[in-house]
């Protein structure tokens, strides 16, 4: 275990406040930029789930297509505990700065080979075995985003304003998820059904595919954070001592990986099944039109890009638990209700109106998430064991909650059996929130 390891944490203010307010401008909208290209490119597989079950899991089951397409969907989590790894040390070690540039731009490669690729009426078995691979790449390099960027956003922030900087990660998830499901709305809304399957389908992937250098560009134009500079110079002043960044979280911060490893949970079902999966689920369940279905997701997504800095802000007034908390808590008490409203009575109107309940709980949730999970580490390790709890929630709770709830549907035959496992979710964060109330409380540079 190394001393490097533990310091940095009081210092970190000061550099912070001596962040010139255009440098800080610059950071975020490089931070917001960079994020929402990244995450487009990652979540538009799961807004396009129909027509690409039927183009490349063709199996005469249309649930069994659907099936295989959200299972493909939830391989590209497989390898984010693996990124997060890789990239959330090499953000440690090399600075923010190298992490996200080097995420941004390879991310574009699994878009382009989803983009590109032949369905299974060209290329049998060889179609869905490329859009495998292009999703563990895409995940791979996700797994490295949000740990990089959320600690890029922190370390930037003056130290009263943390809540508010960091809530744009949130932010910018939101609208990439609101870029691709107005993406989706168009495509399906005016191309009939012929041109979405024959080649409307690659119309978003290749938006991904054209923007991301615009995304490294701007990336590649900020200053790195004074809290990893200040690190980078103890490092040099004391080159006998040894750093692991993944080795020192494990040692000295295991309590704040488990925290932020519950926190994530409810996080990450909520945004997986009533953001990413709501707009498949609305067609199939409550028969409404894929497009209706599509617009409905994108009002709540509005409401989270716009209501998440509001709670992040607040947050840095009243602390992040009171509002997680409360949030979290709503998300348990709701859900079943809603969806046995919506079920009950299912009409686009309907579902705008749960979408937005549902955008008002995630967003109370999500905008100070980020900050408090950065908070619970200092500096030397942020990116390493933010990235760490973060994907591994990711990757066993969020990230196959499309094929869970898909598959919870078909098992029990109700409509209503997504519900559970979104309480599931909601009650493991709360008790993480609560029973993490002492490192939430005493975290680093709050």
């Amino acid at each position: 275990m190394t001393e490097l390891a533990a310091t940095h944490s009081d210092s970190e203010p000061a550099t912070a406040t001596a962040t010139g307010k255009v440098s800080r401008r610059r950071a975020v909208i490089a931070a917001v930029v960079g994020n929402t290209l990244e995450w487009y490119d990652f979540a538009v597989y799961g807004f396009f789930a129909l027509t690409l079950a039927k183009l490349f899991f063709p199996t005469g089951d249309a649930t069994v297509s659907l099936l295989l397409t959200v299972a493909t969907f939830g391989v590209g989590f497989v390898m984010r505990p693996v990124g997060a790894l890789v990239l959330g040390t090499l953000a440690d070690r090399r600075g923010r700065k190298a992490a996200l540039s080097l995420t941004i731009l390879l991310m574009a490669l699994g878009t382009a080979m989803i983009g590109f690729a032949p369905t299974y009426a060209t290329a049998g078995a060889w179609a869905p075995a490329i859009i495998v691979l292009a999703r563990l790449i895409q995940g791979f390099f996700a797994g490295g985003e949000i740990g990089g960027a959320t600690a890029f956003l922190v370390e930037h922030a003056p130290p009263e304003r943390r809540g508010l900087y960091a809530s744009w990660q949130q932010a910018s998830q939101a609208g990439a998820l609101l870029l691709g499901s107005l993406t989706g709305a168009l495509l399906t809304g005016f191309l009939p059904q012929a041109e979405l399957e024959a080649w409307g389908w690659r119309v978003p992937f290749m938006i991904g595919l054209l923007i991301a250098p615009v995304g490294l560009y701007i990336r590649s134009r900020v200053d790195e954070t004074e809290a990893f500079k200040a690190i980078l110079r103890e490092r040099a002043a004391r080159p006998e001592t040894t750093f692991s960044p993944l080795r020192d979280t494990l040692d000295r911060h295991r309590g704040a990986v488990i925290t932020g490893f519950g926190i994530t949970i409810a996080w990450t079902v909520c945004t997986y099944f009533f953001l990413v999966t709501m707009p498949t689920y609305a067609v199939r369940q409550l028969g409404v039109p894929q497009s209706a279905s599509l617009l409905a997701n994108s009002i709540g997504l509005v409401l989270i890009v716009v209501l998440a800095p509001v709670f992040g802000d607040w947050s840095d007034r009243v602390g992040r638990r009171p509002i997680m908390l409360a949030s979290a808590l709503g998300i348990l008490l709701l859900s079943w209700p809603l969806l046995f409203w919506l079920t009950g009575q299912p009409s686009v109107f309907n579902l705008v109106l749960a979408q937005i309940v549902f955008a008002v709980l995630i967003a109370g949730f999500s905008g100070p998430a980020p900050a408090a999970m950065a908070e619970l580490y200092p500096p030397a390790m942020r990116s390493t064991g933010l990235s760490i709890a973060y994907n591994l929630a990711v990757t066993l709770f969020g990230g196959f909650a499309p094929f869970i709830t898909t598959w919870l549907i078909a098992q029990t035959g109700s409509a209503l059996a997504p519900a559970w496992y979104v309480m599931l979710a909601a009650a493991i964060s709360l008790s993480a929130l609560m029973m993490g109330s002492n490192l939430l409380k005493a975290t680093f540079g709050r």
